[in-house]
């Protein structure tokens, strides 16, 4: 479902792949390129969310923000960056997650984080409230934790799993290769 909610209707660039199960509510823009896939939900009904070109938010994730606070005037956006990869069963809430990131399957991401550019995140690891993570780091556990600065084969990866996205997101809007029957 693709739905407005009060004066904000989802802005979705051309060439995007949304899974027909997926919720996009409100204010959301996600940039071309980009794929929303199966059982997500992009709340945007308090405050804003800008995914970027590129990007993919996998099978079962939430991507949700929160109302501005007396110390956050803007309160917390959700602001995912060009080439990120988001795992299956994500929480991703008011947070600012830089380019070229890869956040692993089940991982928690809360209000008020920013995650740096080109930053791998361990499978189910918890980044708690206000906390930031600098470039090009493997940040793991509950609560996370930089443990090493990411090696160059790491870095290029992240843009290779980008890019696989793209490309399975081209399959699935190819009507010759994927086609709901029922």
């Amino acid at each position: 479902m693709i739905a407005r909610y009060k004066q904000y209707t989802p802005n979705i660039a051309n060439n995007v792949f949304v899974a027909r199960s997926s919720d996009i509510i409100g204010d959301v823009s996600i940039d071309e390129d980009s794929s929303i896939w199966f059982g997500c939900v992009l709340r945007g009904d308090v405050n804003t969310i800008q995914i970027g070109k590129r990007s993919n938010i996998q099978d079962l994730s939430l991507v949700h923000v929160d109302m501005p606070k007396d110390n956050t005037p803007n309160g917390y956006k959700t602001i995912i960056g060009d080439d990120v990869t988001i795992g299956h069963s994500c929480t991703i809430h008011g947070c600012i997650i830089n380019d070229a990131c890869l956040v692993g399957m089940g991982a928690t991401i809360l209000n008020g984080v920013e995650v740096g550019k080109e930053c791998i995140i361990g499978a189910n690891s918890l980044l708690t409230q206000n906390k930031t993570f600098p470039p090009q780091s493997l940040i793991v556990g509950s609560p996370a934790k930089v443990v090493r600065k990411l090696a160059s084969k790491e870095i290029e990866f992240l843009y290779q799993s980008s890019d696989n996205y793209v490309k399975n997101k081209n399959s699935f809007l190819d009507n010759k290769n994927f086609e709901i029957i029922g």
